[in-house]
Parts: structure tokens; C-alpha cells; sequence
């Protein structure tokens, strides 16, 4: 009896867990991030949330109560901004570096809250928590209105899908509660904002410091009638349309324990599938049919937009990561050239014609910006016309895959219009961006299979194409060099054609300049025309001072394997001028040239060519001739290989 009593007591608090646990997973759940310009108050907000709610346990709050004496900033009270402020830069300097999330939950709802920094060094990271938010709130110093950052924060929030808005007027304490002061704010960001298609725009006095307005209704604010800043997040209606969209399964593994087993596992992205349904893989349109849903604990009957599962399929269709299984009935696009709206985040300019690796939700190719539309000027939206993007500029651009990719526009679904781009030399994500629509050319553009192909066009020369690639500052000896090594080749009865710097400008290019953009696209269409050359079978001579490494990497991956030689004619900056052939490093010297080579504009050496022509203490005819000596040995070696008797 004793032991029925005891073991009777120790279930009920299990049983009220599991009570209290299930009333938990019934509430609805809210993403909402925190915006807006440098000491805003953005992270004190989140403390004084989190301090309201009741989410700090003792040992964290005198914590708190100790490191506010040491890193404070608000005389004897509490720092609830260093609740979120984790980091020792953060803390010394008082500002938000990095994205800090933090859950908390109401009797009515539950909230996952991203405080994001302010400083326009850090915008990246504004992005990332936007990313996945259905609210912002935006704060604005009541001191100093709507700012530039507060415009940005709230152009890439519109862009990034976010319809609803909580203007936080903050710091209302330090004007004195003024209704003035606070009309004018509200009404100054309404005029910003009417075009950025927020659904809802709630405006709030508040002081995140001393709490009026966050959780409840402040005495000092008679002249304010709305809800308190919690009663707003516990009642607003977001769209829980994720699970009515079109089912969209990115495909992130391919599982084959076994060869009874091939599943496809990922997290569905958009819509709901059972078993029995049919589905289409996106990018080859083939169709099959959901044999099992395989879920931790076993199988599904249907699942849900959110849910981590395995795809079993009916037959052995070939899906491949990267790939999307999706509803006959509602199918992505398919194309390699679209439209997008890009965020950019890095310190380097976004140069149209550069290379950079696009990455999607489970995707991954090489893309270029094929061309920058125009520039959005945060302060009043002109579209700006613009050849660059610098850090935290916001641009439309038409932007071209090496492969296709299969996407929805941002607009209809956020996980699978969205992507990254990422430098292909630092490996840095430089940018953000949200596409648009795909362009019809690459609709109606197909590539023509030819009967005649490289190996017949290049066995009829008796030769192997190649691609020599020179590279250098100017006046480094490159054309003559070149020039010398086309007449030995010639003269040995090869096939050959020079592609030089100036002489392309007279004709293909003569409609680009010198600033880093249109350098950019002078090698972009010289390295294609460089790609068909070798194609017809010749050996082809670039002779191009082509000073960005991304490029030449570029241009070499357009080639076969082995076929891009490049070359670098290595002569220092001082001979160089010395020698200034055309008078141009004087011009360049004394201001009359802009945007020239070593001199205002970079030169990046490359790091581990094919050849290294020292060029100092050397003639142009030996370096020719160790060149030619160089492709004999190579097309012997390849002979011997393609015998069978290896290298």
C-alpha cells in the first residue's frame, strides 16, 4: 500500500510533463527578428522579453547582475542587452557582431528571436536571420528617426519575404514621452515603406531600458492605445502557408545502406506527401510513386512542409543531391539563366561576368552575373544605373548557371528561390539573393549537337588543342614572347591563332574600358572565343595582362582537362616602367591614365602556373624556345599514355 502511494506520487509530476510538454507542441510558433541601426536597443529589447517572460533563472540574472557591473552601460541597472551579447567583442564595444537566438514562450504562444547587428559591416548576418523570419521588429531611436541602416534592415527584409512589421520606437523615455516625436517617426517610415509590400506595419512606443510597452501597457504613454509589444507577437496572424504550397522535397542524400534500400532523404520544403502519391523529379521530369515515408520511429502515411524524412520510391529513377522531387501538378522551373534581386555583402564589388559558385538549398554550380539591371537606392527605391555592387548594396541582376537549376520565384516559395553566392577563390559567401523569374532565352536556347567534333577537327591537323595563356603586367614581354612562340609552332607545321590584348580591343571589345567591371568582361568573352578556338582543334595564345585570378580560374575551367597552359611572364613592376614600350606607366604615374594595372588597379600573380617565365636576365627567343620544348615533351607524354605505356 505504502509502495503503491510512493510510486503513485512519483508518476503525477511525470504525467504533468508530459501534460504540460503536449500543450507546448499545440502552441503555434513565431520567428521574429530584431532590426534596425547601430544601439537601437536591439538586444536590450530581447533581455527585457526575456527577463518579462520569467526565462532567466536566478544564477543567469545575478550573472547578468555581474557582468552589468563590468560591461554595463546603464549605470546601476540591469544590461539586459548582454543577455544576448555573448560575444567578449561584443561586450567591449557594445554592439551585436554575430546573430544571437534565443527561444522564450508566452501561456499563448512560442518565440524563436534572432537579434541581429546593426553596423553596416554586418549586414550578412542581418540577412541570415531574416532568412527564416516572419516578423521583424524594426527599432529606431526616438532621438534620431528613420536612418539609413533602418532602410536598408527593412529593404532586405522585404525582399527576403517578410510581410509584417513591429515599428519599434524605442528610447520614447529620452524625448520626454513625446506623442510628437513618435507621429512623426511613424509617419516618415510609412511614407519609406509603402512600397515594400508589408502586410501589416504596427507602430509602438516603447522603452526596451525601463520595460514600457514591451510587456505591458505603460502609464506613461496615455496617449497610446494599442497593445503592448508581447500582445502584439502573441496575436498576430502570420501565414502558415508552408504545408499549402507545392510539395517541394529537396533531396540533400541519396541512402543505400544496403541493396534492398535506396531512399532520398532531406526535410520537405513546401507542401505534404503520402504514400501512394506520384511525384516528379524536377530537373529530368521523370515520374514515379511514394512506396514509404521512413521517419525516426518508423513509417509515415504523410508528412508534412518542416519534417525530416526518407523517400522511398516505386522504381529506380535516377535523383541525384541537388535534385528536387515535387507534385505533377505544380512543377518548378528549370533554366540556367534568371533574374534575381542579390544582396551584397563583401568588401570586394560584385563585377558582372565574374565567376562565383551559386549554392541553393541543395544545389551547387558555377554562375555568372551576365548583367547588373540597375542599383536600388535604399533612401527613396530609384533604380540606379551601376556596373559594380559594393558592400551592403542591393541590385537586380540577370545571372547565367553553368547548369541548370530548378527554383520557384522567391515570391511563391523562400526555401527554394533563394540562394547564396560564394567566392571562388576566398570561399566567402559574398552574397544573397532571391530570384525572380527564369529569362526566356534560356527557354528557347539549346545547345546543337555537332557530327564533327574537337578530336576529328584536331586529329586533322595532327595536333593536340591547347590553350597558352599569358599572362603579366604591360610591358612584360608577353606579346613578344608570344609572338616568337606562334612562329616556332608555325614553323613546325602547327595550326595556331594569337589572341592579344590590344588587338581584341580594336574589334570584340573595343566597346569595353579599363575599370575592374569591364576587364572582368573583356576576359569572360576572350577565354569563350578562346574555348571555341580550341574546339576547331588549334593551339590557341592568349596574350592578355588579365590581372584577377578568378578569371584566369574561370577560363581554365572552360577548357578540357589539360588543355589551359597558363603561362605567367613574370617582370617586376620597376622594368616595367623602365621598359614602358607605349609611354603608358609615365601617363599612368602622373594621374592621366586611371584604373591601370599595378599602378591604381591590382595585379594578382598567379600563385601555381604551368610555366614560370622569369623573364629578368633572360632573351625572348630562349623563353620561346624552352615554350616549344615544353608542348614537345607534354604531346609525347600524352602519346605514350594514350599507347598504354603510361607517363
Amino acid at each position: 500500500m505504502i509502495m503503491r502511494h510512493i510510486m503513485a506520487k512519483s508518476l503525477a509530476p511525470t504525467d504533468g510533463i508530459r501534460d504540460y510538454m503536449a500543450a507546448q507542441e499545440k502552441k503555434s510558433l513565431l520567428r521574429f527578428l530584431t532590426c534596425g541601426s547601430v544601439d537601437d536597443g536591439k538586444s536590450t529589447l530581447i533581455g527585457r522579453l526575456l527577463s518579462d517572460t520569467k526565462q532567466i533563472f536566478e544564477d543567469q540574472l545575478a550573472a547578468l547582475e555581474k557582468d552589468s557591473r563590468k560591461h554595463g552601460t546603464t549605470g546601476d541597472d540591469i544590461d539586459f542587452a548582454l543577455l544576448v551579447d555573448g560575444l567578449e567583442a561584443e561586450r567591449e564595444q557594445g554592439i551585436t557582431i554575430d546573430v544571437a537566438y534565443r527561444f522564450f514562450a508566452t501561456p499563448k504562444r512560442k518565440f524563436i528571436v534572432a537579434d541581429t547587428p546593426g553596423h553596416e559591416q554586418y549586414t550578412r548576418n542581418m540577412a541570415t536571420g531574416a532568412s527564416t523570419a516572419d516578423l521583424a521588429i524594426v527599432l529606431i531611436d526616438a532621438r534620431q528617426g528613420v536612418l539609413r541602416q533602418t532602410r536598408r534592415h527593412s529593404i532586405i527584409a522585404s525582399l527576403l519575404g517578410i510581410r509584417h512589421i513591429v515599428l519599434a520606437v524605442n528610447k520614447i523615455d529620452l524625448v520626454g514621452f513625446d506623442k510628437a516625436v513618435f507621429d512623426q517617426i511613424v509617419a516618415d517610415y510609412a511614407e519609406f515603406a509603402q512600397n515594400l509590400g508589408f502586410v501589416s506595419v504596427a507602430p509602438i512606443p516603447m522603452s526596451a531600458r525601463f520595460g514600457d510597452n514591451v510587456t505591458s501597457r505603460s502609464e506613461r504613454t496615455p496617449w497610446y492605445s494599442g497593445p503592448s509589444l508581447i500582445e502584439h507577437l502573441e496575436t498576430v496572424s502570420v501565414d502558415e502557408a508552408a504545408a499549402e504550397l507545392p510539395f517541394r522535397f529537396p533531396v540533400q542524400y541519396v541512402n543505400r545502406p544496403n541493396l534492398d534500400f535506396r531512399g532520398f532523404a532531406g526535410t520537405i520544403a513546401s507542401g505534404t506527401v503520402a504514400q501512394g502519391d506520384e511525384v516528379v523529379v524536377a530537373k529530368s521530369g521523370k515520374a514515379s510513386r511514394v512506396k514509404r515515408i521512413v521517419a525516426h520511429g518508423g513509417d509515415l502515411k504523410e508528412a508534412v512542409a518542416g519534417q525530416a524524412i526518407t523517400l522511398v520510391l516505386d522504381d529506380e529513377v535516377e535523383v541525384s543531391r541537388g535534385n528536387l522531387l515535387v507534385s505533377p501538378a505544380a512543377r518548378p522551373q528549370v533554366a540556367d539563366q534568371f533574374a534575381a534581386n542579390i544582396v551584397w555583402f563583401d568588401e570586394q564589388a560584385l563585377l558582372p561576368g565574374r565567376s562565383y559558385i551559386l549554392r541553393t538549398e541543395t544545389d551547387q554550380v558555377s554562375a555568372t552575373v551576365t548583367e547588373l539591371k540597375y542599383r536600388v537606392n535604399v533612401n527613396d527605391f530609384a533604380h540606379e544605373a551601376a556596373k559594380s555592387l559594393d558592400m551592403n548594396e542591393v541590385g537586380v541582376c540577370n545571372l547565367s548557371t553553368r547548369a541548370p537549376i530548378a527554383f520557384d520565384p522567391f515570391a511563391e516559395n523562400r526555401t527554394t528561390g533563394a540562394f547564396i553566392l560564394i567566392d571562388r577563390i576566398t570561399n566567402a559567401t559574398v552574397g544573397a539573393g532571391m530570384i525572380l523569374h527564369s529569362l526566356r532565352r534560356a527557354e528557347n536556347i539549346h545547345w546543337q549537337s555537332l557530327d564533327v567534333g574537337k578530336r576529328g577537327r584536331s586529329d586533322l591537323k595532327n595536333q593536340r588543342p591547347a590553350v597558352f595563356w599569358f599572362t603579366g603586367l604591360s610591358g612584360s614581354g608577353k606579346s613578344t614572347i608570344a609572338n616568337l612562340f606562334e612562329k616556332k609552332l608555325f614553323a613546325s607545321g602547327r595550326h595556331t591563332y594569337i589572341l592579344d590584348g590590344d588587338n581584341v580591343r580594336h574589334g570584340l571589345n573595343r566597346d569595353l574600358g579599363f575599370t575592374d567591371a569591364d576587364r572582368v568582361e573583356n576576359i569572360r568573352r576572350v577565354a569563350e572565343v578562346a574555348k571555341l578556338m580550341a574546339d576547331a582543334g588549334l593551339i590557341v595564345i592568349v596574350s592578355f595582362i588579365s590581372p584577377f585570378a578568378a578569371e584566369r580560374r574561370v577560363a581554365r575551367e572552360l577548357m578540357a582537362e589539360g588543355e589551359f597552359v597558363e603561362v605567367f611572364v613574370d617582370t617586376p613592376f620597376e622594368e616595367c616602367a623602365r621598359r614602358d614600350p607605349k609611354g603608358l606607366y609615365a601617363r599612368a604615374l602622373s594621374g592621366e591614365i586611371k584604373n591601370f594595372t599595378g599602378v591604381d588597379s591590382p595585379y594578382e600573380a598567379p600563385e601555381h602556373p604551368e610555366i614560370h617565365l622569369e623573364t629578368l636576365g633572360r632573351s625572348p627567343e630562349e623563353m620561346a624556345e624552352a615554350l616549344e620544348h615544353w608542348l614537345t615533351e607534354r604531346d609525347i607524354a600524352e602519346e605514350q599514355y594514350d599507347n598504354g605505356g603510361g607517363i
